[in-house]
């Protein structure tokens, strides 16, 4: 192990090195400082004299008198089925005064790309217990389904609502009852009053036991979010593809990630793309995002549900517009919903699940759930048109047909989507609430719907008309 005394240039979170001989991107690297402090970085650059070095500690005590040894190897992520239950910082190392970790195996952050050949295609129902994602915007085993907020919106709330509540019903599991469920979260950029909420949060409801966290605050170094994902990611790939858990990623705050990345593109003196961001961040973000999925013949999932606030609440802005190309689909947080009260506050209008067509259907969420969710969304769709009118004309102007939209509407955000962040609703019960809304109808509007369906469901008079699944 060769050590260099040849640092030429500090800048910010980088470290450029002059050395005669290549180094391999991506290398670990330790820089021992002049008072004996050891700190940790990454190979970010490499050419044939000189190296950049980030590092994860930051650079204040750095100077051309520090050591540098290049470690030879890449950072790995130890990984164990013991790693269920336990908290780790953004670097993956335990902080919840636990016990030392014994990996059965080291693997790499970066990981491997999935075979396109060798991916199942994925159509089969995770449920989050929230009736705006489950009936409206179906979260499918193997997808990448993010979550578009904005600054002060409670989308923390909402991803913890999702970690504790979620299941993979048994009879989207094949029938194989040995599947387990696991979640792993990764925060990126949180301040130390949100961790203590999440702790709290996972401790009280008993979600921490099978659950992995991965913690970076917002005072540690920017440096940190690029790797706190990639380790995240790398634990769920080991727990779904050899351990045959169904695995659900939340990684929050997408946002911060891509400031990172833009601080450390301004320390390299890159030449910026679209709003200061680097030219490569569609490429860095579809590398993380593209590790969700099924492999043939793998009992496991990995699916990711990645939370991002859009500056300004602005769609176009480079990160949800990246984030909208790579993955399949969206939910949206609005902020009138907010200030109403509803909680959660999620718009079904402009949010997609572009799978959920292949997870609902026969057997489990009913043969109505596709119906259910079209009338609901035209439905809806035609009361907030009408709101519009309303405010031109008044309500007076309008007939009785608007008028039973303008009240659909209301009583669809008050019932559907006003739940709570405490309750859990299976998907019987969200669809039975999707058919009390659509009775408020009369029959002749009904035409998304089978009349199969109307004739089992749908409450006459207000009367409500039971049904069970198998029927």
């Amino acid at each position: 192990m060769k050590e260099y005394k040849t640092i030429t240039e500090i800048s910010g979170p980088l470290v450029f090195v002059e050395t005669d001989e290549p180094i391999g991107y991506d290398e670990l690297v330790e820089i021992e400082t002049p008072n004996g402090e050891t700190r940790r970085g990454q190979v970010l650059d490499s050419s044939s004299d000189h190296v950049a070095i980030q590092t994860f500690e930051g650079t204040s005590g750095i100077d051309r008198n520090s050591s540098v040894r290049f470690l030879g190897e890449t950072m790995k992520m130890p990984v164990t089925e013991d790693l269920l239950g336990r908290v780790l910082d953004g670097s993956g190392d335990p902080i919840d005064d636990g016990p030392e970790i014994v990996p059965e195996e080291r693997r790499d952050i970066v990981g491997a790309a999935i075979n396109p050949y060798a991916r199942e295609y994925p159509e089969e129902f995770i449920q989050t217990g929230i009736s705006a994602i489950d009936g409206m915007n179906t979260l499918v085993r193997g997808q990448k389904l993010p979550i578009f907020s904005g600054s002060g919106l409670p989308h923390n709330d909402i991803a913890l609502q999702i970690a504790r509540q979620a299941t993979v019903p048994e009879e989207s599991d094949d029938g194989d009852e040995d599947s387990e469920f696991a979640v792993i979260f990764g925060a990126m950029g949180i301040t130390a009053e949100e961790a203590n909420e999440f702790m709290d949060d996972f401790e009280r409801t008993g979600a921490l036991e099978r659950s992995v966290v991965f913690m970076n605050l917002a005072d540690d170094p920017a440096v940190e979010r690029t790797v706190t994902p990639r380790l995240a990611l790398t634990t769920a790939e080991y727990l779904a593809f050899d351990k045959g858990y169904q695995v659900l990623v939340i990684l929050t705050d997408m946002t911060n990630y891509c400031e990172a990345l833009r601080e450390i593109g301004a320390a390299r003196e890159e030449v910026p793309g679209r709003r200061g961001y680097p030219g490569y961040m569609y490429t860095d973000l579809a590398s993380l995002y593209e590790r969700a999925g099924r492999i043939k013949g793998l009992k496991g999932s990995v699916t990711q549900i990645p939370i991002l606030t859009m500056p300004s609440d602005d769609i176009t802005h480079p990160i949800p517009d990246l984030t909208g190309y790579i993955t399949e689909g969206q939910i949206m947080v609005d902020r009138d919903l907010n200030s109403q009260g509803i909680q959660p506050p999620v718009d079904v209008l402009p949010s997609l699940s572009r799978l959920m067509d292949d997870g609902i259907g026969e057997g489990l969420t009913r043969a109505d759930h596709g119906d259910v969710a079209d009338q609901l969304f035209a439905a809806y769709a035609e009361g907030e048109d009408l709101r519009d009118l309303v405010n031109i004309v008044g309500r007076e102007a309008l007939s009785d047909r608007d008028n039973r939209f303008l009240d659909f509407a209301d009583r669809f955000e008050e019932t559907f989507i006003q739940q709570g962040y405490g309750t859990d609703r299976d998907i019987e019960d969200t669809l039975s609430a999707g058919w009390e809304l659509l009775s408020m109808l009369p029959t002749e509007e009904l035409n998304r719907v089978d009349e199969e369906f109307i004739e089992q469901y749908y409450h006459e008079d207000g009367e409500r008309v039971e049904a069970t699944a198998d029927d």
